[in-house]
């Protein structure tokens, strides 16, 4: 409850003019269920919807007033100017302190996926084919059952943004899925950025575009939905690693346990079952984790069991459950090809900070 008072303040703070309507969403974030794909349909839950969370706050499905999106597209359309740097590490500094203290990794890296993963290749048009554009901050695309919840992550870097008018909400997003990685300890992301942002609800993609948790054939669905973004077995695998964060609510998405002894005293929210024991620090336990099956504490999904079911995704899981450098390398590739998928840059070459 204190965290949610927080949130409410800070962004209120931020934006005098939608203080009423703020204090609607943040009742919201206290009393609703996290996971309108369980209510609505189970198959869209997606492996890294709400198993993959924040654990410093609530993170219910913060349905933000109109009010509240139409001001977050009103500063940042697809007539931006180029990435400013010194803009960019501003918005970083800022991301590491609201990570250290809200917790946050796993949902903030779940945003930058969920907005990244919705790219089709076969789609040429911009922002048509999807990507990582912030299609994702408009109904209905921030209302899509596997993207239950991701409004309060949204919030949660709005003051940002009103920050760094000049990071784009595209840049952002994927700025704090990185910047949560490094911070958990996982792999340094040779990111670029400059992304330009869709301009409205017009740009939003459909529906049942990113993964689910339980397809009846976990390993064909996988690649179904990763071959049509271009991605491969390597990314597939090297991807999932990133499960060694977060847990999983049964009252939010239908899988996981209420708690286990390595989630009831949390930090932040206590409760759910995670992948791994230490499920706030990023490393290559989560491989070795599912491939033993030894603790029935921890989770193991049917689109993880997978990975060492299915021969061309096995070949790389036993490579990184035996070698946590060999797939901290290939995850900072993978991660870096998905954050890039569908985006257009201005400068076209992009810019980097380091």
């Amino acid at each position: 409850m204190a965290a949610v008072h927080h949130l409410q303040s800070a962004v209120a703070s931020a934006f005098p003019s939608i203080r009423t309507p703020l204090r609607a969403a943040a009742r919201q974030l206290h009393s609703a269920s996290f996971a309108g794909c369980k209510a609505a349909k189970l198959s869209q839950a997606s492996p890294l919807q709400s198993e993959f969370l924040g654990s410093g706050f609530n993170a219910a499905p913060a349905q933000l007033s109109a009010n509240a999106f139409a001001r977050s597209s009103a500063s940042s359309t697809g007539a931006r100017a180029s990435a400013d740097v010194e803009q960019l590490r501003g918005a970083r500094d800022e991301i590491k302190e609201l990570i250290k203290s809200k917790y946050c990794n796993p949902i903030l890296i779940r945003l930058g996926w969920h907005d990244a993963g919705t790219y089709t290749k076969s789609i040429s048009e911009w922002p048509k084919a999807g990507g990582a554009t912030a299609s994702i901050r408009f109904k209905p695309e921030i209302e899509h059952g596997a993207n239950a919840g991701l409004a309060s992550a949204i919030a949660l870097l709005e003051p940002i943004k009103e920050k760094y008018p000049a990071v784009s909400y595209a840049d952002l997003f994927q700025l704090a899925s990185a910047t949560a990685v490094e911070l958990a300890g996982g792999p340094k992301i040779p990111m670029k950025y400059g992304r330009v942002d869709a301009s409205g609800p017009e740009d939003c993609t459909p529906d049942g575009t990113l993964p689910d948790a339980g397809p009846p054939s976990p390993a064909d669905h996988l690649r179904k939905v990763f071959y049509r973004m271009g991605l491969d077995d390597k990314d597939i695998v090297a991807l999932s690693g990133a499960h060694t964060l977060g847990r999983s609510r049964p009252e939010r998405s239908g899988w996981g346990k209420a708690e286990t002894k390595y989630t009831k005293e949390g930090p932040g929210l206590p409760g759910g079952q995670s992948w791994t024991v230490e499920w706030l620090r990023f490393d290559n336990s989560y491989f070795r984790d599912i491939k033993e099956k030894t603790d029935a504490e921890l989770l193991v999904l049917p689109t993880d069991a997978a990975l060492f079911e299915d021969a061309g995704f096995k070949v790389h899981a036993e490579k990184y459950a035996a070698d946590q450098a060999a797939f901290f390398a290939d995850y900072a590739q993978s991660h870096k090809k998905l954050s890039e998928l569908g985006a257009k840059f201005d400068p076209p070459q992009g810019v980097t900070l380091d």
